[in-house]
């Protein structure tokens, strides 16, 4: 096995680090943050750090660093109180991950791929079309991490639209389903084939 100690991985070139790290701790969700401003101007981007926080009450956290350069999910957030989280699927892979770009906050993501917005149930963030999984939160908090100077967005779900074909009778949504899309890394995309569930996990005797 390759073997990085703290002090190789502190003289590493920048970009390579960025991708090690990034890609070591596993497979992340793949989502499209989707806001809209004060101005009524739409944003999406990808974000691989949505996590599942508790369900009573329903919370879901993602991270962000709004301080290094300007964020417009982040600003988008704190203006309106609501934001959507929208899954990544294959056939969308290659849009979702465009919206990384960094393009000004007069510009919509929308306008410059193919992604769609779609207005549901008067919430004012857009949620992106044909995703498999759409989620309508709004902010509750945020948590700033000294470590690196991020922050954790905590967000509590107020509308929650499944496809059809996702939902198994014991609630559980089975993503696969949906051909719905991980990360690995910054840049690296995979799709899930196939789910194997187990049982709830008892001590051996």
């Amino acid at each position: 096995m390759i073997h990085y100690k703290k002090t190789d991985i502190e003289k590493l070139p920048h970009i390579y680090k960025i991708n090690l790290i990034n890609s070591c701790s596993g497979y992340k969700s793949a989502n499209l943050i989707g806001t809209k401003s004060s101005e009524n101007i739409n944003n999406v981007a990808v974000f691989s750090s949505v996590t599942h926080l508790g369900s009573a009450p329903a919370l879901l956290g993602f991270f962000l660093r709004p301080t290094t350069v300007p964020r417009d999910t982040y600003a988008n957030i704190k203006e309106t109180g609501v934001y959507t989280i929208n899954h990544i699927y294959k056939d969308i892979i290659e849009d979702a991950h465009h919206t990384s770009a960094k393009y000004d906050a007069s510009i919509s993501e929308f306008n410059i791929t193919a992604l769609q917005p779609e207005e549901k149930n008067k919430f004012h963030a857009p949620f992106v079309k044909g995703s498999p999984v759409q989620i309508g939160l709004k902010f509750v908090e945020e948590y700033h991490i000294k470590a690196n100077d991020t922050l954790l967005i905590v967000g509590e779900i107020i509308d929650l639209y499944i496809n059809n074909n996702l939902q198994e009778i014991d609630g559980f949504v089975n993503l696969s389903n949906g051909e719905v899309a991980a990360i690995n890394g910054l840049d690296g995309y995979a799709v899930a084939d196939k789910n194997k569930r187990f049982s709830y996990q008892r001590p051996k005797h």
